[in-house]
């Protein structure tokens, strides 16, 4: 798996879909807001990255609506049909 660090977070790519991953985009879109995600998931629409934060069970910011054991549901059901799309998760802080 491909290793990304971002604003000193170390990340690791997970899935790759339809080469979906844009390191440009992605640096350019992630926040503070999702620094406590575990996971974040990024998808294509209009020609747009739009980024989405999933979380592990024991993460104090879990809620339903963002379980990762959904993720693939929110793909199917909120994302453009057989979109672009990527899923990173994060490591450590470097």
């Amino acid at each position: 798996m491909k290793k990304i660090l971002i604003n000193d977070i170390e990340y690791e790519l997970l899935e790759n879909y339809k080469d979906g991953y844009d390191i440009d985009e992605l640096t350019s879109k992630l926040t503070e807001y999702f620094y406590d995600y575990d996971y974040i998931i990024g998808d294509w629409a209009y020609g747009k990255l739009r980024l989405k934060g999933f979380c592990k069970k024991n993460n104090p910011l879990f809620k339903e609506i963002n379980d990762f054991e959904k993720v693939k549901e929110y793909i199917n059901n909120n994302c453009a049909y057989d979109c672009k799309y990527f899923i990173i998760e994060k490591t450590n802080r470097v």
